[in-house]
C-alpha cells in the first residue's frame, strides 16, 4: 500500500523524512536493486483507479507508473515484508515494459509490473526484477552445487569402502529374454530348438530304449537294418510323407526367422532338374525349411515337381533319425543317390518332375559363412554339373540371403591354426565342426539356437542342359560358367534389398 504522501505530488520543498521502522529491513532489497542497475532513487507510484482505494485492480490488468526521487520509500505492511517471486515460478503472470523513469546518467528505465495470483485466490503486484537477478540466483545455485561437490569429494576422501555387491549384474554381458514373451514367440523358439538338436535327441532317445531289456530282441535286427539300409539311395521315396511334410508346426519353424522362398521363373513339370543351394552357412536352416518342408510353399510355386533335399550319407546310419529323415523326403548326396532319384519315377518313370537340391559349397563352405559376406565355395566345385549334364536336368541356382548371419563364428583369418585344425578334421572325417554361437533360449548372446535374423531364398532362372553320357570338359566349363553368372545376377539384382548390411560383394573361391 501506498502512504498519503505519495499521492500528493505538490507538497512543499522541504523533504519528508522516511519513518525508521520495519521499512529498514527494505532497505537491503533496494540496495539489492541498485547492484543490479535499477535506480534507487526513483519509486514507482502507482495510479489507481477512482473508487478502488488500494485494492488490485479487478481485470487482471498490468499497470506503469512514474516515479518521483524525492517520494519516501512505502514501509512493508506489518507482518507481510516485501518478497520477490520469479516470474519463472508463476503460473499466472503478466508483464509490460514502458519506459516510465531517467535515472541517474539521464537514461530511460524501463520497469515491469507483475501481478500474480496464489493457488487460495490472492493477488500480488510486484516489480520484475532485470535479467541480471535471475543471472546471480544462477550463479548462487552452481556455487552451492560446486561447494556440495567438494564436500562430497572430501568425505569420500576421508572413507574408504569396498566394492558394492551384485554391481556386475547391473552391467551383464548377455542379454536376458523377457518373462512376458508372446506364446507365438516362444512356440517358434521351441521348434527351432527342436530342428537344432534333433540328432541328439533321437540318439538320447534310442540309448533310452537300448537301457531296456526286453527291447533287445527287437533293437539288435534294427541296428542291422540300419547298417545296411539302401533307403537313403534307392531314389524310390518310397518313404516320403507329404502329411509329415505339410504339419503346421513348420511354419512356426519358417516364422522364427521369418523366411521366405522367391522364384525368378516359372519351371515346367515335363523337365528334371538339379537345385544348387548356396552359401552353405553353418547347419543350412534356409535349405531345410524351403525344400524339406511345405511351410514356404515349394508345391505352389512349382507344381508338379517332386524336391528332395540331399544330405549327407551318414545321417542315414543314426538309429531312429534315419527314419524321420525319410519321411521328410530327406536322400543321400551320393552319386548313386541322385543318379537314381533322376532317372526314376515321374508320369514317364524317367525322372520328369522330379528334382533335387544340393548344397554345393558343402562342410568347407562352412568355415567362411561369416556374418555380412558370401563367399561361395563353387570355382573347381564342377561335380554337380556333370550329374545335371548325365542325367539330363537343369541347373537352378539358389542363393540365400540371410543364411551367414544367422551364426557368428571364428575368422579363419584371425585364427589360422584354429582353421588348419578344422580343415584337417574335414579331410579325415568328410565334415568338420564350426566354432561358432549365436542365442540361446532365454538370453540373445550365448548358445546354439540361430539369430532372428531374415531369410530370402531366392530361386533363379534355369540353366537349359544337353544331356551327355560323357560329359565334355568344355561344356562342362561352359555351363559352369553359366551358372555362376545366373548367381551373380541374383545378387546384383537382389542385394540391396536383401542385404543392406553387407561388408563386400560376391566372392567365388576354390
Amino acid at each position: 500500500m501506498l502512504d498519503e504522501e505519495e499521492k500528493q505530488p505538490s507538497l512543499p520543498s522541504t523533504p519528508v523524512q522516511p519513518r525508521r521502522t520495519r521499512s529498514q529491513k527494505q532497505e537491503k532489497s533496494w540496495a539489492d536493486m541498485a547492484e543490479e542497475g535499477v535506480n534507487t532513487d526513483a519509486h514507482p507510484v502507482i495510479d489507481l483507479h477512482p473508487g478502488e482505494g488500494h485494492e488490485p485492480h479487478a481485470n487482471g490488468e498490468e499497470f506503469t507508473g512514474q516515479g518521483h526521487n524525492e517520494s519516501p520509500k512505502s514501509p512493508a505492511q506489518l507482518g507481510r515484508p516485501h518478497k520477490r517471486t520469479s516470474s519463472i515460478k508463476s503460473n499466472k503472470s503478466t508483464a509490460s515494459k514502458k519506459p516510465v523513469s531517467e535515472g541517474p546518467d539521464g537514461q530511460q528505465q524501463k520497469l515491469v509490473y507483475e501481478k500474480f495470483e496464489s493457488p487460495d485466490g490472492k493477488q500480488l503486484t510486484s516489480v520484475k526484477p532485470d535479467d541480471s537477478y535471475e543471472e546471480a540466483l544462477r550463479t548462487d545455485e552452481k556455487e552451492e552445487t560446486r561447494k556440495k561437490q567438494q564436500q562430497t569429494k572430501a568425505s569420500r576422501d576421508e572413507l574408504v569402502s569396498g566394492r558394492r555387491a551384485g554391481a556386475g549384474w547391473e552391467s551383464s554381458a548377455i542379454r536376458w529374454a523377457p518373462l512376458n514373451v508372446p506364446l507365438q514367440r516362444r512356440l517358434q523358439t521351441g521348434m527351432v530348438l527342436v530342428h537344432t538338436l534333433s540328432i541328439a535327441l533321437f540318439l538320447a532317445a534310442f540309448f533310452v530304449l537300448c537301457a531296456i531289456p526286453v527291447l533287445w530282441p527287437l533293437l539288435l535286427p534294427y541296428l542291422l537294418y540300419v547298417l545296411f539300409s539302401k533307403a537313403g539311395t534307392s531314389g524310390t521315396l518310397k518313404y516320403r510323407s507329404e502329411w509329415l511334410r505339410r504339419l503346421p508346426v513348420w511354419s512356426l519353424f519358417a516364422s522364427y526367422f521369418p523366411a521366405r522362398l522367391h522364384r525368378s521363373q516359372e519351371l515346367p513339370a515335363t523337365r528334371k532338374y538339379v537345385f544348387g543351394y548356396h552359401p552353405h552357412g553353418i547347419i543350412s536352416h534356409g535349405a531345410f525349411v524351403a525344400f524339406a518342408t511345405e511351410a514356404l510353399g515349394f508345391a505352389q510355386l512349382f507344381p508338379g515337381i517332386t524336391n528332395t533335399l540331399l544330405t549327407l550319407d551318414s545321417n542315414f546310419r543314426i538309429p531312429l533319425y534315419r527314419d524321420y529323415a525319410l519321411r521328410l523326403g530327406l536322400a543321400s548326396v551320393s552319386r548313386e543317390s541322385c543318379e537314381n532319384i533322376l532317372s526314376k519315377g515321374g508320369p514317364n518313370g524317367e525322372g520328369m518332375g522330379r528334382a533335387i537340391t544340393i548344397v554345393v559349397g558343402g562342410a568347407r563352405e562352412s568355415l567362411d559363412a561369416q556374418p555380412n559376406s558370401l563367399r561361395l565355395v563353387l570355382a573347381r566345385r564342377k561335380g554337380f554339373v556333370k550329374l545335371a549334364i548325365r542325367t539330363g536336368a537343369d541347373l537352378v541356382p539358389v542363393l540365400a540371403f540371410g543364411e551367414n548371419e544367422l551364426y557368428e563364428q571364428f575368422d579363419p583369418q584371425a585364427h589360422p591354426t584354429i582353421h588348419k585344425f578344422q580343415l584337417l578334421v574335414k579331410k579325415a572325417l568328410g565334415f568338420t565342426i564350426p566354432l561358432f554361437h549365436a542365442r540361446g533360449v532365454f538370453n540373445y548372446d550365448v548358445g546354439m539356437m540361430p539369430y532372428r535374423r531374415p531369410l530370402n531364398i531366392v530361386a533363379g532362372r534355369p540353366i537349359m542342359v544337353r544331356k551327355q553320357e560323357r560329359p565334355d570338359s568344355k561344356y562342362v566349363d561352359e555351363i559352369h560358367a553359366q551358372y555362376v553368372d545366373e548367381l551373380k545376377r541374383i545378387w546384383d539384382e537382389w542385394k540391396d534389398v536383401f542385404a543392406k548390411h553387407r561388408d563386400g560383394d560376391l566372392e567365388i573361391v576354390e
